[in-house]
């Protein structure tokens, strides 16, 4: 086994504080945050592999990994971003300026790294070893006791017994269900076709978003002359360019961004990602709390999903803190709900309203837009409080 590797639980049963369920970087990262904030902390979780998709971690999410130990592992694999450039090709009128955001205009500080993830995965990895956080390498399939006192995860062969459970299981969580809690869905047609790029010129840590009637195409700097790119389209031409030839994939790619990047070469694997939407009503209720996707879900747009994740991990971290000294963990789902609610509700509508906006030609979303980008564009305070509001700064 790698000694990166999280020890998987070797006991049939465990008690602990606190149980976190799911594995992906904000299970890792919640359970870290556990460990470190005094509790002991049991990750519930199979392997999830080799995850080819990459992360812009805005810089609130960079200082959160750096104050537990894991950004020192990741520093050297991840491109700044120094720039966010958005540019309208939706056809729509009135057309919207470009726009560039530039992080100096707010501080010495990028506005955050893009990591791919599996160096994030590894890294979190490392740190859930060095703190010797028990890993059940199941999934869970049975919880029972959510209205406390104490709540009971089977998973395979194993019980975990907890005073509070982080669900960090995704969008179809499982621990959300068995609580109880409820999501408000939506859906969009459209896909995200994701794959990794090699090009010809540097990106100079520019990210480029560029607005179409089907959605965002958007190349993200990664380290070296490589970028991610997140094409969201319609589900069958996202399905079709899945399908296409590395060659002709990626003169398409050239001509869709006027190949400002010169040359390019498909550079990694490709997915495509149906898009759709939710968000819970409550992010916390009995013992349970939601983070990540379990709570809310949206588009790809402007790196909001993984960062607001972070956040919900922040908040929890601080109430954890406040807890550490009687270890009184019962009013913790709402304590954190009552602090989550504004945050992933205006997130969330904020998203959907500009991925909607994209779709339509109508004539009050298209002007309602190109306002706010010549607004953002004209008027430097607007616009270093647009980029302090994305940042969650």
């Amino acid at each position: 086994m790698d000694s990166a590797t999280p020890a998987p639980l070797s006991n049939a049963s465990l008690t602990v504080d606190v149980a976190v369920v799911g594995g992906g970087p904000a299970g890792a990262l919640a359970a870290i945050v556990v460990a470190d904030a005094g509790f002991k902390v049991a990750l519930v979780a199979p392997d999830r592999g080799r995850d080819p998709r990459t992360s812009a971690l805005f810089m609130p999410s960079i200082e959160l990994l750096e104050e537990h130990g894991v950004w020192s592992d990741l520093v050297e694999d991840a491109a700044p971003l120094h720039t966010i450039r958005i540019i309208d090709q939706t056809g729509h009128l009135p057309r919207a300026p470009e726009v560039a955001f530039d992080a100096q205009e707010i501080g010495p500080h990028p506005f955050g790294y893009n990591i791919t993830n599996d160096a994030l995965n590894a890294a979190l990895s490392a740190r859930l070893a060095a703190l010797g956080v028990p890993r059940v390498d199941a999934l869970a399939d049975h919880i029972a006791g959510t209205d406390g006192p104490v709540v009971t995860i089977t998973a395979g062969a194993h019980t975990v017994e907890a005073g509070l459970v982080v669900a960090a299981d995704g969008a179809e969580s499982f621990v959300r269900e068995a609580a109880g809690l409820s999501v408000r869905r939506w859906a969009y047609r459209q896909s995200a076709f994701v794959t990794t790029l090699s090009h010809e010129r540097p990106h100079g840590g520019v990210s480029v978003e560029f607005h179409t009637p089907a959605g965002p195409f958007t190349l993200v700097p990664l380290k070296g002359e490589r970028s991610s790119l997140v094409w969201v389209a319609r589900p069958e031409e996202a399905e079709r360019w899945a399908a296409m030839d590395p060659g002709p994939l990626a003169r398409e790619i050239e001509k869709r961004c006027h190949a400002f990047l010169g040359h390019m070469a498909i550079d990694g694997p490709r997915g495509v990602i149906p898009m759709a939407g939710h968000v819970a009503p409550r992010m916390g209720a009995g013992r349970v709390v939601l983070v990540s996707e379990a709570g809310h879900r949206f588009p790809p747009i402007g790196a909001q999903g993984l960062n607001l994740g972070f956040r919900d991990i922040a908040t929890l971290q601080t109430l954890l803190r406040h807890a550490r000294p009687d270890r009184d963990l019962a009013g913790i789902p709402e304590r954190y709900h009552i602090r989550r609610r504004t945050d992933v509700s205006l997130r969330t509508a904020s998203v959907d309203v500009l991925n909607r906006s994209l779709l339509t030609g109508a004539f009050v979303p298209s002007t309602a837009r190109a306002v706010a980008l010549s607004a953002a564009r004209g008027i430097p305070p607007l616009r270093r409080a647009m980029m302090r509001f994305g940042l969650g700064a």
